[in-house]
């Protein structure tokens, strides 16, 4: 697993693809239960220069999860049942960030205020790919395996 800052440098024109898709509305994170099922809860990811993060409730049970097991998977939203715009997957492992620094610089880069009690996770990239339905340009690497 590399961090997003450096899944960028390997791949820039992936990590953009990927990077514009995310910002532009509610993704979707899967994390899985204790049992094994999956779980599915809409985010706001934040991309900086140093990697791919998510604020979240201290209770909030992707959290849990993402504690317990580490696993994760997140998709991008799409506006429509055509996929417009194009699809972008990233797989890996989270992990939580208690650095004051971290957080500082990841606060920085959020679209929006978050809460003092939240807690933030970073996403750590193990597989990356995008796919499109032609009205979109696609990177010439679709798809990055760490």
């Amino acid at each position: 697993m590399i961090t997003w800052a450096d899944f960028s440098i390997l791949e820039p024109e992936l990590a953009a693809f990927g990077a514009e898709l995310l910002r532009e509305r509610p993704a979707f994170l899967a994390t899985q239960r204790k049992n094994g099922s999956p779980r599915v809860h809409p985010v706001t990811p934040i991309i900086s220069d140093t990697g791919l993060f998510l604020f979240m409730e201290p209770t909030s049970p992707k959290g849990i999860d993402l504690r317990e097991r580490e696993v994760y998977a997140i998709h991008n939203g799409v506006p429509d049942n055509a996929g417009s715009g194009g699809e972008f997957f990233v797989r890996g492992d989270g992990r939580e960030i208690t650095d004051p620094n971290v957080r500082a610089l990841v606060v920085a880069a959020c679209s929006y205020p978050p809460a003092d009690r939240y807690v933030l996770f970073e996403l750590l990239v193990g597989e990356a790919r995008c796919n499109g339905y032609g009205d979109v340009t696609l990177p010439e690497h679709r798809r990055w395996r760490a």
